[in-house]
């Protein structure tokens, strides 16, 4: 589990908050870095574009090395035609025994 801490940090007068050095060497934030604000229930969280895109990747399964993800999608996609045919085929049958 991440490890938490806090720092009181004052709102300025144009709304602007200075993040801790400390804080922002252990995210690895530089100067000029575009972060993103995320406000939730109340709550808002700061993050690097790198933290994004770490949890992204975390929420996507791995893929095999040599394996096109392209491939295997179109042949998802032909599976799920061949069973619908199917599922047309016995209900067409049903119709016509019924």
């Amino acid at each position: 589990m991440a490890t938490r801490k806090s720092n009181r940090v004052r709102v300025g007068p144009q709304g602007r908050i200075v993040i801790p050095a400390h804080i922002r060497e252990a995210a690895g934030i530089k100067p000029g870095d575009t972060l993103i604000l995320l406000e939730e229930d109340g709550q808002i969280s700061l993050h690097t574009d790198e933290s994004i895109w770490r949890k992204i990747r975390e929420g996507v399964p791995p893929v095999a090395p040599g394996v096109s993800v392209v491939d295997e999608l179109i042949a998802e996609r032909r599976e799920e035609a061949r069973r619908e045919s199917m599922e047309l085929e016995a209900a067409r049958a049903d119709r016509r025994v019924g």
